[in-house]
C-alpha cells in the first residue's frame, strides 16, 4: 500500500482487536496527477460545459428533471428503489412520508439544497444539514441523523470482524473532516479531480452511521456546480449506477494510493454524466414536439386558445398533473382543468393514473406522462 494513502490502527470491538484504516490528510498527500489523467479530467470538464450550453431558456424545468434523475440514480446505487411516479408523488406530498419513495425524494431534496448553496463555502454543519435532509423518511434512528458517528464504523459484513473495511475510529474524524472541508473549498485545483478526490476521501472516512454514499455524491454535485459555475451539475450517479463494480473497485484503488487510476475512472464517469445530460435535454425537446403533433392529429380539433396547449408548457415542470396544479398555475376553473387533462389523455400525451386525496378535500385525478417519467427513472409504472 502506498504510504501516502493511510495507515492502519488497532481498535477493539466487543473484546476483539481489529485493524481500522485511517486515510492520510489530503493536506499531507502529494496529489499530483499524470499528464494522461489531467487530459481525462479536461475532457470531462469540456463535456459537462457542452451539456450545460444545451439548457434552454426553460432551464429551471430541465434542471429539476436532471436533479431528479441524479437523486433516483444515487439512491439506486444503495439499493433504495421505488417506482418513479411514487417518488414524484412523495415530492408533491401526495404520498406517505415513510416509504422508499419518500426516501428517494429526500435524496432529490438534498441535492437541490446543495446546488442552491454552491456559491458559499462548505462547512461541517453543511454536511450534517445535507445528511438530515437526505435521511428524512428513512428508518435510521434519530440519534444518528444529522450528526457524525461517535461509534466505530465499517463497510460490508455484519461487524468489524468480517468487514470489507473498518473505517477510522471516531476520535480521528474531526481532523479528517476539517481537512476534507478545507480541500473541498479550494479553487486552485482541477475541478473534476477535486470532486473525485473529495468524494473518495469522504467515502473512506465514512463519517455518518448511514447514508455516506449518497451524501458523498451530493458533495460531488456541490463541487462540480461550484467550480464549473453550473446551474445544475450532470447526473453523475447515472453513470456510476451503470458501473457499480468499477465504482467500488475505484474506491479500493484510491485507498491503496492509486490516485491516477481512480481519478481517470471518475473523470470518465463525469463525462458520462455530461453525455446523459445532453441526451436527456434532446429527448425532452423531441417529446415536446411530438406532444404538439399528437394534439393536432387528434379526433377532435382543439382551438388554438384551448387550455390543453398551455398545459403542455407545465411539462416537464410537473411530472404529475392534477386539477389542483392547473387551477393554481393557470388560474382556470376546476372543470376547465379537468377538460384539458382529459383532452391530453385522449391524445395519448397523458395517462390517467387514478386519484389521490389530500387532507379532507375531494379526491383529485392524477395524470402523468409515461414517456416523461421514463426519462427520470426506469420502468416508471411498474
Amino acid at each position: 500500500m502506498d504510504v501516502q494513502a493511510g495507515r492502519e490502527v488497532d481498535v477493539l470491538w466487543n473484546g476483539r482487536r481489529v485493524r481500522a484504516f485511517v486515510p492520510t490528510l489530503l493536506a499531507d498527500r502529494d496529489l499530483t496527477l499524470s499528464t494522461a489523467t489531467v487530459a481525462r479530467t479536461a475532457t470531462a470538464a469540456a463535456e459537462v460545459a457542452h451539456a450545460a450550453e444545451g439548457l434552454s431558456a426553460d432551464y429551471e424545468v430541465l434542471a429539476r428533471l436532471l436533479l431528479r434523475s441524479e437523486g433516483v440514480a444515487s439512491s439506486y446505487i444503495e439499493g433504495i428503489k421505488a417506482p418513479i411516479v411514487d417518488i414524484v408523488l412523495a415530492e408533491e406530498n401526495l404520498a406517505p412520508g415513510d416509504t422508499s419513495a419518500a426516501w428517494v425524494a429526500s435524496n432529490l431534496a438534498a441535492v437541490t439544497e446543495a446546488i442552491a448553496t454552491a456559491t458559499t463555502s462548505l462547512s461541517l454543519a453543511t454536511l450534517c444539514h445535507w445528511h438530515r435532509t437526505l435521511m428524512t423518511g428513512s428508518p435510521t434512528p434519530e440519534r444518528y441523523v444529522g450528526v457524525f458517528r461517535d461509534e466505530q464504523g465499517w463497510i460490508g459484513g455484519h461487524d468489524p470482524t468480517d468487514a470489507h473495511l473498518v473505517t477510522a475510529p471516531p476520535k480521528e474524524l474531526a481532523p479528517l473532516l476539517n481537512d476534507l472541508v478545507r480541500y473541498a473549498n479550494r479553487d486552485d485545483v482541477d475541478a473534476v479531480a477535486q470532486a473525485g478526490i473529495a468524494h473518495a476521501q469522504f467515502e473512506t472516512i465514512h463519517p455518518f452511521a448511514d447514508g455516506n454514499g449518497r451524501v458523498g455524491r451530493v458533495l460531488v454535485a456541490w463541487i462540480l456546480a461550484k467550480r464549473l459555475s453550473l446551474v445544475t451539475p450532470p447526473p453523475v450517479s447515472i453513470a456510476i449506477a451503470a458501473d457499480v463494480g468499477g465504482y467500488t473497485s475505484g474506491l479500493v484503488l484510491y485507498r491503496f494510493g492509486q490516485l491516477d487510476q481512480w481519478v481517470q475512472w471518475f473523470a470518465d464517469t463525469v463525462r458520462g454524466g455530461g453525455r446523459a445530460q445532453s441526451q436527456l435535454i434532446a429527448e425532452v425537446s423531441v417529446l415536446k414536439t411530438r406532444w404538439r403533433e399528437q394534439l393536432r392529429s387528434g379526433d377532435r380539433v382543439l382551438r388554438s386558445d384551448a387550455t390543453a396547449w398551455v398545459v403542455l408548457d407545465l411539462l416537464p415542470r410537473h411530472l404529475v398533473l392534477t386539477t389542483d396544479v392547473l387551477t393554481k398555475e393557470l388560474g382556470v376553473t376546476n372543470k376547465g382543468a379537468l377538460d384539458a387533462l382529459r383532452q391530453l389523455a385522449e391524445a395519448g400525451v397523458l395517462l390517467d393514473y387514478g386519484t389521490v386525496t389530500r387532507g379532507r378535500g375531494q379526491p383529485s385525478k392524477l395524470y402523468v406522462s409515461r414517456e416523461l417519467l421514463a426519462l427520470a427513472g426506469s420502468n416508471p409504472l411498474r
